[in-house]
């Protein structure tokens, strides 16, 4: 005799989406987070769960490049959108300027927040409200490092936007 009612089958529903450049024809229940989606059966690890409540931003990724908690994003509700994660920003052999600046600026201790903090980072520069080094800082305090490594942080950041700023000046 069953102990609660019959469990049945969760419904799903027909998503698309891209990722890091590939598309993704999939059928997911409605209840999956982006998150456990990237991290479960795509695979794609570098996304990191941290807090699963969107407070401290390890699992930062870009949605149609925009910077977005991919803890609290229902799948279901992305079809259609693109989506970049840490490994579609750059590879082992063709680093993205802000994994470089991260690496030469010793801007991670434990390395678990770096993936959320460079694809925030990338959201931060595409959206081009940040101009000082204060306002780096407050444009990334939802991207939390418990090892403290902040200032290392808005120190690559801020080498990478200077240089993205001379890149224009020159070809203007």
């Amino acid at each position: 005799m069953p102990l609660g009612p019959a469990r049945t089958a969760s419904p799903t529903v027909p998503v698309s989406l891209t990722i890091n450049g590939e598309r993704h024809d999939l059928s997911l229940a409605p209840f999956v987070t982006l998150l456990d989606l990237l991290r479960g059966p795509l695979d794609l690890t570098g996304t990191k769960k941290g807090c699963d409540h969107g407070q401290c931003g390890a699992c930062t990724v870009l949605i149609n490049g925009e910077r977005i908690n991919s803890c609290l994003k229902l799948a279901v509700s992305l079809n259609g959108a693109e989506i970049t994660t840490i490994e579609g920003l750059g590879t082992p052999e063709h680093l993205h300027p802000l994994q470089k600046a991260f690496v030469e600026h010793d801007a991670y201790q434990c390395g678990y927040c770096t993936p959320g903090q460079i694809c925030s980072a990338a959201g931060l520069m595409s959206e081009g409200h940040a101009h000082s080094r204060e306002e780096i800082r407050e444009l990334m305090s939802g991207n939390l490092c418990r090892c403290g490594a902040y200032t290392n942080i808005a120190d690559a950041i801020e080498e990478v936007m200077a240089g993205a700023h001379q890149q224009r000046e020159a070809a203007e």
